[in-house]
Formats: C-alpha cells, structure tokens, sequence
C-alpha cells in the first residue's frame, strides 16, 4: 500500500538570475512500513524535501500525496493541524518542553487534540524506548540519548502515517547513536511504522531498507537493501 507519493516536486527560492533551485522534479513513491533512508552532500536537498514532506514547507510545483491527501493543497492552519495528526517529526535538536514532564511531553500531541490516550500504547512504547522510568523526569535531567528516546516517544504516540527524522543522532556519541537507530528499526518492525531518516551517515542509512541519494535537487540512485 502506498502511503506517500511525489510527483514532479519542484522547490525554487529566488527569480530570475537569482533563482536557486532546491529540488528538481522529484518523483517518489513510498510504500506503508518500508523503513527509507535518504543521503546526499550539504545542499543536495534533503532537509528542503524532508520539509515538504511534512508539511512544513510547500512545493514550487507539484503534487505530493500523504496518506491520500494532497498536502501541498493545505492552508496553513490545515497543514499544522495534518501535521500533528499524521506526521512524526524527530529533529537533530529534541525541541522538548524543558518546564513539562517526560510523560506530558510525549502526550502533547495528544492533548493538543483533545484526544483519548491509548494506555496500553503509551506503555508499550515508552518500556521499548527505555524510558518507562523516567516518566515524571524533567528534560534537563535526562542524558541527550533519553532525550532524543522521549522525542521518538512523542512523535510515534499519535501512530502518524510518516515518521520523518532529520539528522536524529547529530547530537550524539557513536553509542546513543546506535541506540536510536536500533530503537527506530524496532518502531519500523513492532509497530510497522513507516520511517523516512535523512542522514549524512552512511553507516545510519544502513539500517534502512531503501536508500535514497540526492544530488542538486535530484534523486541520482534509489537502491534496495537486504533485510
């Protein structure tokens, strides 16, 4: 089943002579549960593509489908409200809460919505992430690996469509980063969620089942991984 879907994407920033182009006609399809990486050098469009994908930013030109809606045809307010129902956002920074609790910050979402909280959920996903213990912590007081764990929690607790992750072990000593990639290949097997990681690494893009590899805006290789 395909859960995303790119076609002819195209972002420009600037007129004229001016005009720098971010991302040239991207066609991508994505299917629900793959686990994808995409890799590229600074400036080949990945952070720019990764945006649009979640709504973040709007396309030039072009059409891209998530979940069977058309995001790029979003108003503002629709886009916050898609995005916070649909898509899991993990960034390199962990944009925690810093005067709320582990246990408030990852129902944020939730509460935002106005939304039940699933219990039993909750709970499988914080004792698979590790952080069952540190529920009533605040943010300051856990390592930079909980942290980003708590960040995880919170965007996989509304059960989005796409988990996009931005650079989610930049942060990171070589040990938490293994521990996060090793937790999110467990959220792409356990809980069939479907991952889209942007690195620069290429030993992180290993984990994943498909990577994609940008160049000046354009998907230059598309290559599938044994699992």
């Amino acid at each position: 089943m395909e859960i995303l879907k790119c076609e002819g994407v195209r972002k420009a920033y600037g007129a004229g002579d001016n005009q720098v182009v971010a991302l040239d006609r991207i066609d991508l399809s994505v299917e629900k549960g793959e686990f994808v990486a995409i890799v590229g050098a600074s400036g080949s469009g990945k952070s720019t593509l990764l945006h649009i994908l979640g709504s973040v930013d709007k396309p030039t030109e072009g059409r891209v489908m998530v979940d069977g809606v058309d995001i790029a045809g979003l108003s503002q307010t629709q886009a916050a409200i898609f995005r916070r129902r649909k898509v899991g956002l993990i960034y390199q920074f962990y944009n925690l809460i810093p005067t709320l609790t582990v246990r408030k910050n990852i129902l944020m979402p939730l509460l935002l919505d106005k939304r039940q909280v699933d219990q039993a959920y909750f709970h499988q996903i914080t004792n698979s992430l590790g952080i069952a213990e540190k529920l009533e912590s605040m943010p300051s007081q856990l390592s930079g690996g909980q942290q980003q764990r708590t960040a995880i929690a919170r965007s996989l607790i509304y059960r989005p469509a796409l988990l996009l992750a931005d650079e989610p072990t930049g942060n990171l000593d070589q040990k938490n980063s293994k521990e996060i990639i090793d937790m999110l290949k467990l959220s792409n097997l356990n809980l069939k969620q479907t991952i889209i990681l942007i690195t620069h690494d290429e030993k992180v893009a290993l984990a994943a089942h498909r990577v994609i590899t940008l160049e000046d805006g354009r998907i230059v290789g598309d290559k599938r991984q044994r699992r």
